[in-house]
């Protein structure tokens, strides 16, 4: 039986630049469906960094006025435009950060459409979606561990297996930083391919998760080791990791730098440890003195968001995604809060009525 569309959405909207004091609760109208969107019930959201920057008015890209935020949902299509194909009523879906990023390279053109800041995103009960920013969703997860693939579970996917011709193999070392969703994810994607894993943490506390649930090699604490890029190395036989999934930006990219093999790979996604460092940042030059590949990833294309659904649809108890505490849609303050904190090992969720 069809769900009943409604015809009022409750929804956050962006309403300034003020942090959390920007963000507003109301209802609103259902949008008015295009030809080529589809009307999505959210029940899932999951959380990431970008929505706190988008609040506080920082996010260093365009985001519209009054936007709705959020980038990752899962829900149920309720309708859809008379020039849909890809969707029917009833289908489960996951939305895309980057709308039109079908495949290849980001371009311009495509970065214009990123959910939740430039578009309005997925923090809302009913929201209407091109019918290209949304693929089908794995059966045998919840919606908010679903939400969580758009961009953690996707930008992971990316880092490991998303560059030509050099895939994340059977055998190689794998550096991680965290516990936050995208160095969750890289963990369980590497160890289901059989590469060995290394992940650095700040506290022993976190690295229960890291050894007993997800099966990490070695952990060290880079508290308690400053230089945890040697030490890195040395766990590895001294020849250095294949690849290092770099989340954290100015803070550790030196010692990512000294874990690295010559011929490997740095992942370059973000800088959620801040964008000051109190050692000098590596140069463009370190690429060629060390012979590594250093590549910056934006998420991902829909291509590889299927693929990697299709893996975890295959095996969802192995690569089931790590979700540390679930609000409600009114309690979206308070999740942001909880996951600026630091506290949060693995994904902050909304679930939505």
């Amino acid at each position: 039986m069809a769900e009943k569309i409604p015809t009022t959405s409750k929804q956050w909207n962006v309403t300034g630049s003020d942090g959390f004091d920007s963000l507003k609760f109301t209802e609103q109208a259902v949008p008015e469906l295009g030809d080529n969107q589809v009307l999505v019930k959210i029940r899932g959201v999951s959380l990431n960094s970008r929505d706190i920057l988008v609040a506080q008015g920082t996010y260093p890209w365009k985001v519209k006025p009054d936007v709705i935020p959020g980038s990752d949902g899962a829900g149920v299509v309720l309708k859809i435009g008379k020039n849909v194909t890809r969707f029917q009523p009833g289908d489960q879906v996951i939305t895309m950060l980057n709308q039109q990023h079908l495949g290849g390279s980001l371009d311009p053109k495509t970065m214009r459409y990123g959910l939740g800041a430039s578009v309005d995103g997925t923090l809302r009960t009913v929201g209407a979606f091109d019918e290209q920013g949304l693929v089908a969703m794995p059966q045998g997860l919840s919606f908010a561990e679903a939400a969580t693939l758009t961009c953690a579970g996707l930008t992971a996917w990316n880092a490991l297996f998303g560059l030509q011709g050099r895939p994340l193999m059977a055998g190689q070392w794998v550096l991680t930083q965290g516990t936050g969703g995208v160095s969750l994810f890289a963990i369980q994607f590497a160890k289901a391919v059989g590469a060995k894993v290394i992940a650095t943490t700040s506290s022993n506390e976190k690295s229960k998760i890291l050894k007993e649930k997800l099966g990490v090699d070695h952990i060290v604490n880079y508290r308690e080791t400053p230089n945890w890029g040697e030490k890195a190395k040395s766990l590895t036989g001294g020849a250095g990791v294949d690849l290092v999934v770099e989340v954290a930006g100015p803070s550790s990219l030196k010692q990512s730098v000294e874990s690295v093999k010559m011929d490997g790979i740095i992942s370059v996604l973000g800088f959620v440890g801040g964008m000051e460092s109190k050692e000098p940042l590596p140069s463009i030059l370190e690429c060629w003195m060390s012979l590594f590949t250093a590549r910056g990833i934006w998420v991902g294309s829909r291509l590889q968001l299927e693929d990697m659904c299709r893996a975890i649809e295959g095996n969802p108890q192995k690569l089931r995604p790590i979700v540390d505490k679930v609000f409600k849609l009114e309690e979206l303050k308070d999740a942001l809060g909880y996951l600026a904190s630091g506290n949060h090992q693995g994904k902050v969720c909304i679930e939505v009525p």
